[in-house]
């Protein structure tokens, strides 16, 4: 069985050539143990650059003489390197729902430093992802600077490479939100990818990777098992609702007919109905009252339910200034609703 042998100068550890598992003793139980650790990652494990010191001691007895004596070896220091690692998670539970045309739509993320060294990462952002229905037009990163988890305009802080790359201890983590505006053309239902990927300025790659002289504290800094980057992706989903509105009448007239005289009575209706998957929000439906007719109160109905012509009373219904309005409120798309109201011709 072989390990790698290490030769101390300074207070930095050299690894060489492969040797015999007996050199270990000379270095002291300690040091063995720590050769034989594993390397794998772990997030707020020993700190890089603490010196991790060992020294063996021996006790003897000379001839003629019953007193332990005790001696010392040398010291070994030996710094811990910087591991890269880094995670990156969606903020987001599904898919975040947006309206075609809309801008500065937001997707949340999550940085962690999972490394053992503070370490400044670089962001990016892809928001033309393979497989998708529609790309969004990327409009920026922005850092969560109050740590409140929503994205406040002038408030938090707009990311610009380079110059603010966030700067994370072992273990912290930072909210990020990526804005985008998502086209008009994008058809109802459609979903679009944005993913956001972080690496480790201090150097990313294969895992084990090392670069020296380049870790937090003065160690070298080694790749971890993420590769010192990640990265993970947010989706939008469009929920477009459109409404037509398709009017109609009915004539009763004082005989019995259907001929619009003098006397006789329009009913009209009016069927609302949304499609899309998406809400209609605020949804109001007006109609005038025909020049040469008069309103016959209180005939305002929505789905066969009859309203009031006071705009007081909250049930949806008004009459006035020669109008009847219907405020239907949210509306989901794939549903219908219809109004009815009469007037008698003058």
């Amino acid at each position: 069985m072989e390990f790698a042998e290490t030769h101390i100068t300074g207070c930095r550890a050299h690894r060489s050539a492969p040797f015999a598992f007996g050199h270990l003793l000379a270095l002291g139980a300690g040091a063995a143990a720590l050769a034989l650790a594993p390397s794998a990652a772990r997030a707020a494990g020993t700190v890089a650059g603490t010196d991790i010191v060992n020294m063996a001691q021996a006790t003897y007895e000379t001839p003629g003489s019953s007193t332990p004596v005790t001696i010392e070896s040398n010291s070994v220091t030996i710094k811990v390197d910087e591991l890269l690692d880094v995670t990156v998670v969606s903020g987001d539970p599904g898919d975040v729902s947006v309206g075609k045309g809309w801008t500065a739509q937001v997707l949340t993320y999550q940085l962690t430093n999972s490394g053992n060294g503070s370490e400044a990462f670089t962001l990016s952002a892809d928001t033309a992802r393979p497989g998708d229905e529609f790309d969004t037009t990327f409009e920026m990163v922005i850092l969560d600077s109050n740590d409140n988890g929503v994205y406040d305009p002038g408030v938090d802080t707009i990311y610009t490479p380079g110059a603010n790359d966030p700067l994370l201890a072992p273990d912290e983590s930072v909210r990020l939100f990526v804005l985008s505006a998502i086209p008009d053309s994008v058809g109802d239902a459609a979903r679009a990818e944005i993913q956001l990927a972080a690496v480790a300025k201090s150097g990313s790659g294969t895992p084990g990777t090392l670069f020296a002289g380049k870790g937090d504290g003065g160690g070298d800094a080694v790749v971890g098992s993420t590769g010192a980057r990640s990265a993970a992706s947010g989706f939008f989903k469009v929920q477009a609702s459109d409404v037509t509105l398709v009017k109609s009448a009915t004539v009763s007239d004082p005989f019995g007919g259907t001929e619009p005289v003098p006397g006789a009575v329009i009913l009209y209706q009016l069927v609302a109905t949304t499609t899309g998957t998406g809400d209609l929000a605020n949804l109001a439906i007006h109609d005038d009252i025909p020049a040469d007719t008069t309103y016959r109160k209180e005939s305002i109905t929505l789905d066969g339910k009859p309203l009031s012509d006071a705009a007081s009373d909250d049930d949806g219904g008004a009459f006035g200034d020669r109008s009847i309005a219907v405020a239907l409120g949210t509306v989901p798309g794939g549903q219908t609703r219809t109004i009815t109201f009469q007037v008698t011709i003058d």
